[in-house]
């Protein structure tokens, strides 16, 4: 579930206004037109990340040409990023930054039948250029908003109750260059990592429970559970008495980010207490000095191997995130994420290739090192590798790639599961083999999203 357009809907349904959601794909643009037709909106809203902003804007582009009246706005890390770029496409306005009140303004506007001007956070098209507006401060009452509207995607999936997200907080406290949360973090003034109250989280979970007394597990999103240890123990401690009241507790993950010299005793101890399945754990690199360098993440793997035993000791269940084919990576750096994931086992892991995002610090690092002759092609995003690089070429990061799991997992997991996940991997990382295993998907579960 997409985070920023739900709580966008729950904004506006709470100053009465209508909302529809569309989820289409390269296969079923018609909805669009489809829902055009059926809601009759007086605004159209699109949110993209790099990946699907070119989709996104050849959407765009057709509603103009059907529907030259309709107002289309943009949003999201993209158009924040780079609105620029949006504003040559045929959006009408780009909201740079949170766009809970700057659409709500925009939609009140135009329903009073005004040209809109004058809105923080909205680049406007008008009759002479583009109208900048000065950003709003963060929102930092997050308590203070709706919660997110849940009820819009269920029409997009055939079962809302499989692990939904409940997001904390908001912002990321750290520096990390592949990451655009320090782009994004100058779009505005005022605090931008800010965690919502314990209480408040229990209400929406609460909220969930009874509208869904089946649901099994939340995964609560935050960049970090261990930012703020004394609130995370404050939460724990709040989790664990609503779930006393409930027949079926409620289990949680949530992601943690391990910081040099850093007990976390007590800390997992809580979230075990607090039915806590699971933490993951980005380790990114096994190479301290890729983490020290290229990432800007400052902890030792002896840190790493610390959190993990700890969180083992508290029958915690532990993921790792890794990254490859960073930029000034090497074979050796690698087989470093190997020895580490090997000394670790995770009970799952997350290897993505590295992409590199236009407006995080590793995009230009790239472009300065020559490793980008052009843009790179979001086809690729996470499962190609994008950098050829002499010393660790395309062909050796797809080969460690598709191999992971083996070279991650050999002997300590059941061949047969190895190989299924190879398998897959290799599925997923072409694009042909992907479209053919999502037509036979389709087939068997005709139903499902």
């Amino acid at each position: 579930m997409q985070f920023g357009i739900s709580y966008i809907s729950a904004i506006l349904k709470e100053n009465g206004h209508q909302t529809r959601l569309v989820v289409p794909s390269r296969l079923t643009e018609h909805v669009v037109e489809e829902a055009i037709r059926d809601f009759d909106p007086g605004v159209v809203c699109f949110t993209s990340v790099f990946a699907e902003f070119e989709f996104m804007s050849r959407l765009a582009s057709k509603v103009k040409r059907s529907h030259p009246d309709l107002f289309l706005l943009v949003g999201g890390p993209h158009a924040t990023l780079r609105p620029d770029e949006c504003l040559a496409c045929a959006f009408d306005a780009v909201c740079v930054g949170e766009g809970e009140f700057p659409t709500l303004e925009l939609v009140e506007q135009l329903e009073d039948g005004r040209s809109p001007r004058g809105i923080p956070n909205l680049y406007i098209k008008n009759g002479s250029g583009v109208e900048r507006n000065e950003p709003r401060p963060f929102i930092e009452d997050l308590d203070g908003l709706p919660f997110p509207d849940r009820n819009m995607w269920y029409d997009w999936y055939a079962n809302p109750l499989s692990r939904p997200s409940l997001i904390v907080g908001r912002g990321c406290p750290f520096q990390c260059t592949y990451c655009c949360n320090h782009a994004l973090r100058r779009v505005s003034d005022g605090k931008y990592v800010r965690l919502r109250s314990p209480e408040n989280i229990v209400a929406e979970l609460v909220d969930l429970k009874a509208t869904y007394p089946l649901l099994p597990e939340v995964y609560l999103e935050v960049e970090t559970l261990g930012f703020n240890q004394e609130w995370a123990l404050e939460l724990c401690a709040h989790l664990e008495e609503m779930n006393s009241g409930f027949e079926q507790p409620l289990v949680f993950g949530a992601n943690l980010r391990v910081t040099p010299n850093t007990t976390y005793d007590e800390l997992f101890a809580a979230l075990a207490r607090a039915k806590f399945r699971f933490v993951n754990i980005g380790l990114e690199s096994g190479s301290e000095r890729v983490r020290r360098e290229v990432l800007k993440r400052n902890y030792s793997n002896e840190d790493i191997i610390r959190a993990v035993e700890t969180a083992r000791k508290h029958g915690l269940q532990v993921g790792f995130y890794n990254l490859i084919g960073l930029p000034g990576e090497t074979p050796a750096d690698f087989r470093e994420t190997i020895r580490m994931n090997r000394r670790c086992q995770p009970d799952w892991f997350l290897l993505s290739v590295f992409f590199p995002y236009p407006g995080t610090a590793l995009h230009e690092t790239c472009t300065e090192m020559g490793l980008l002759d052009e843009p790179p092609d979001p086809g690729l995003e996470r499962r190609k590798p994008v950098l050829d690089q002499p010393g660790f070429t395309k062909r050796q990061i797809s080969r460690r790639f598709t191999w992971s799991h083996f070279l991650f997992y050999a002997g300590h997991r059941p061949w047969r599961e190895i190989s299924w996940m190879v398998f897959l991997t290799k599925v997923y990382s072409s694009p042909r083999l992907l479209s053919v295993w999502r037509a036979i998907d389709r087939r068997l579960h005709p139903y499902e999203f």
